[in-house]
């Protein structure tokens, strides 16, 4: 499949209740972030699935459900994303100690996603 979900992220203001509760009803291995200066936010691998994270997110302080789409040409995507009617979210960002970059949409109706790109 042409660009696929690849990763997920639960968000809230209070990320360590957020990572409690997800630990305790799913029984999720969420591991501590190791991205220094990030609020409190669990990290997983997933055997099966995809992999994801929960936690706080100053981006998001309503919370709510993100995916993240790999993408190729992240510029075009944003731009054909905008032509179609979406706005953005949070521009383009280099996530530190990592080769991602990533960046938010609204689609039309309002809802969130996350686009990401491998950086080489």
């Amino acid at each position: 499949m042409a660009n696929p979900v690849v990763h997920f992220e639960i968000l809230g203001s209070d990320g360590a209740k957020l990572i409690n509760f997800y630990r305790e009803v799913f029984h999720w291995p969420l591991k501590d972030n190791p991205l220094p200066g990030w609020p409190k936010y669990g990290i997983m691998e997933a055997d099966q699935g995809i992999g994801g994270a929960v936690g706080a997110s100053d981006a998001a302080p309503d919370g709510g459900v993100l995916v993240y789409v790999e993408v190729d040409d992240l510029g075009g995507s944003l731009d054909r994303a905008l032509n179609c009617g979406a706005t953005i979210a949070m521009p383009v960002t280099n996530v530190a100690s990592t080769k991602l970059t990533v960046a938010w949409i609204r689609d039309p109706q309002g809802n969130l996603l996350g686009l990401v790109n491998r950086r080489e």
